[in-house]
């Protein structure tokens, strides 16, 4: 069984193209989920096959009821104040494998799998190659002792 935890686009899935299904899987109560003072919620996006992190989308509830029952990936978009289903324009689709919240239900995990590139510079990853410099007391002693 899975955990109590996970939103069940794929239940969704297979109950929407079960045609002798008598009733549907049970909707997730997004009431569970603790979103922002703009009623949105962050949403971590990770490859199902390399685990890369892809990206960072946010979700109102809506997007994340979407997400679930279509196995299509939709954001809020911030900036447009619109859904966006990913790949609609681009042809980068993420097709919903799974999806899941934190201990605290202030976050979501997508896993997806992805299609083209996730970042809209054109990058499979919106994390390929910013990097923030780390140097740790411990690096610095070993560091020193060469």
């Amino acid at each position: 069984m899975s955990d109590s935890r996970e939103l069940s686009a794929e239940l969704a899935a297979d109950a929407a193209s079960d045609a002798s299904e008598t009733s549907a899987a049970p909707a997730f109560d997004t009431a569970v989920l603790k979103f922002n003072a703009d009623g949105l919620i962050p949403a971590v996006v990770q490859d199902v096959e390399s685990l890369q992190v892809l990206m960072l989308g946010w979700m109102d509830a809506e997007a994340v009821r979407r997400s679930a029952t279509s196995g299509r990936a939709t954001y809020w978009s911030r900036s447009r104040q619109e859904y966006w289903r990913k790949g609609d324009t681009s042809g980068h689709i993420q097709e919903v494998v799974a999806m899941h919240y934190d201990c605290d239900a202030d976050t979501i995990l997508l896993t997806v799998k992805q299609t083209g590139a996730a970042c809209h510079t054109g990058s499979r990853s919106c994390f390929d190659d910013r990097v923030i410099p780390v140097t740790t007391q411990a690096q610095e002693t070993q560091a020193g002792e060469k």
